[in-house]
């Protein structure tokens, strides 16, 4: 019945977006049949919800001219999708738009009645979103702040930015978009130094300076897209390592959703995984010590070596 009750809700919402709608354009709309949704008329205006119909080529269904509802109707699920919002615009943007969360959960608060606002609450404890964020971004607030403000004024705004070598440069950058991915958060915009679209982790910004020059965001750019080309996962190398039965369970566990495992006779286990360099994974295969086994590829094989080799001198 829940279903029902917010198929029609949707239906009255629908017919008073548009003028007249035909029965198969709101099957489509509600994914029922045409003959559900003569059924929905029916219902409706047995709850006193003025309609009227024509038949013909140009008929359909509509809503007696002037009739609205009351703002703010929801479901308990709609209103738990609504808090969840909020709660996840809060973690992810901090004190950013904490004024905007505190007053939306407010109103929500002052709508609802007394058993949805229960059945709610109970939904949100079991629902719990935390921990999305790699890292504490209170210290780069005001930053985030200041860029989400160029990028709404369509300002240009000049970055003291810290490489990952630790070099500092100066950069005019026109900011397109504040985009959180993997945890962390990027500025996307055109580096003018560079003459190119770049991306800025937040967290290696020291400084940021609006300036007044104003930019256009080109018009068949989407800061989706670039973002999930620019910080794509390269897969330069092709590694296979061999996993002993003490760590398999961890690393199946840990891994398992981008590793390639196989499960052998003996107990083993073959991992086959993409590395965009050799660096990281000679780091991941000695953090394992022993209980993994390079199979390929052989460069792979002779840095685990001479690393290896390097540590027993450290601390022979």
């Amino acid at each position: 019945m829940g279903n029902v009750a917010t198929r029609l809700l949707s239906l009255i919402l629908l017919l008073q977006s548009h003028a007249t709608w035909k029965a198969a354009d709101l099957a489509d709309e509600l994914g029922v049949s045409e003959r559900t949704v003569h059924r929905y008329m029916g219902m409706l205006e047995e709850l006193g919800i003025p309609l009227y119909s024509e038949r013909g080529p140009y008929g359909g269904f509509a809503l007696v001219r002037g009739y609205k509802l009351p703002p703010l109707i929801f479901t308990a699920e709609e209103a738990t999708v609504l808090y969840m919002g909020a709660n996840l615009v809060g973690e992810v943007w901090g004190q950013t738009y904490k004024d905007a969360i505190t007053a939306v959960t407010a109103k929500l608060d002052n709508v609802l009645p007394d058993d949805l606002r229960q059945e709610v609450a109970s939904a949100r404890q079991s629902l719990v979103i935390c921990g999305l964020a790699a890292r504490d971004y209170r210290p780069w607030e005001p930053i985030i702040h200041t860029l989400r403000e160029c990028i709404i004024g369509r300002c240009c705004v000049r970055l003291i930015y810290q490489s990952f070598a630790l070099e500092e440069t100066c950069r005019d950058i026109e900011p397109y978009a504040l985009t959180f991915h993997g945890g962390l958060w990027y500025v996307v915009g055109f580096c003018r130094l560079r003459q190119a679209l770049r991306t800025f982790r937040v967290d290696r910004i020291q400084r940021v300076t609006p300036l007044k020059i104003p930019f256009t965001i080109p018009r068949d750019f989407s800061a989706r897209d670039y973002v999930t080309q620019a910080l794509s996962f390269e897969q330069n190398y092709t590694v296979v390592v061999q996993i002993f039965a003490d760590v398999a369970p961890h690393i199946r566990e840990r891994y398992g959703h981008w590793m390639e495992l196989t499960e052998c006779p003996d107990g083993l286990v073959t991992a086959r995984f993409g590395a965009s360099t050799l660096e990281w994974a000679t780091g991941w295969v000695l953090s394992y010590g022993e209980s993994v086994r390079v199979l390929e590829p052989p460069e792979l094989i002779e840095r685990v070596r001479a690393a290896a080799e390097a540590i027993l001198q450290q601390y022979a």
